[in-house]
């Protein structure tokens, strides 16, 4: 096996207000590195301010996950916004989480931008260069967690950030190593069962792989476990045992590029 220092990571402080989503306590002791929410598509100042003691507290690094503002739509739809402004709003929301992350007698170690931002960042180089710019801005120090094989990813390499690249433990991927779309049938794991074979698999052969069986060789370090599943803290539980008796070590974000 090539991979021995693995990241395990989630998205939390998705609640708003009196709406809940997952349950963070729990992931929060499963998990190496913890990506939360900035107030643009979940999360609130209060919400963010106790996710940020709770991961503190459980030893967990901490980064922000900002998105496009886009809360009805819970930062998943496609928006067409000018380089300079989203690079001021991405700015705005890591900073937000920053300056609570110092109340807290914490910091950010990086940066994880959320759904369709994500995801359109990783087509699309000129998006991509603004996030990294964004990043660079504030804190050229600050990780950027990117999906694997992804222009994102590769702009903050040629950026001179520090970048981990990252799967998913409850998504598929397509025969070119990109996500399964979430509208396909089958784009998502919905058992920690499924989870665990779908990771096991891609640890052991060194990189993606898709719905048909296709290996995309690549190197990762961090694998995501979406905090808005109802599976989520069983399948924490099941991938972290699994990758523990494969030989990997589990570790936070800063110790794997340490």
């Amino acid at each position: 096996m090539s991979i021995l220092r693995i990241n395990l990571n989630a998205d939390v402080g998705e609640s708003f207000g009196a709406w809940q989503m997952g349950n963070d306590g729990a992931l929060l002791r499963l998990i190496g590195s913890a990506s939360i929410a900035c107030g643009f598509h979940a999360g609130d100042p209060l919400v963010m301010r106790r996710t940020l003691r709770a991961a503190l507290a459980a030893g967990v690094s901490v980064g922000a996950h900002p998105s496009f503002p886009d809360l009805q739509g819970f930062g998943r739809r496609p928006m067409q916004i000018p380089p300079a402004e989203l690079e001021a709003m991405l700015i705005y929301q890591i900073a937000a989480l920053a300056g609570l992350a110092q109340a807290e007698g914490g910091r950010l170690t990086h940066v994880k931008p959320h759904g369709a931002l994500n995801n359109m960042a990783c087509e699309d180089v000129g998006l991509a260069n603004t996030v990294v710019a964004a990043i660079r801005s504030y804190d050229p120090a600050l990780i950027l967690l990117a999906p694997v094989m992804s222009q994102l990813l590769l702009a903050g390499e040629t950026a001179g950030l520090r970048v981990v690249g990252e799967v998913f433990a409850d998504r598929t991927y397509t025969e070119t190593g990109s996500l399964t779309p979430r509208r396909q049938p089958g784009s998502i794991l919905h058992s920690a069962g499924e989870c665990v074979r779908h990771v096991l698999h891609m640890v052991e052969k060194g990189g993606v792989v898709s719905s048909g069986g296709r290996v995309i060789p690549t190197n990762f370090h961090s694998i995501c476990v979406h905090g808005d599943s109802p599976a989520t803290v069983a399948a924490a539980t099941a991938i972290g045992e699994a990758l523990l008796a494969a030989g990997c070590r589990l570790v936070s974000l800063p110790e794997v590029v340490a």
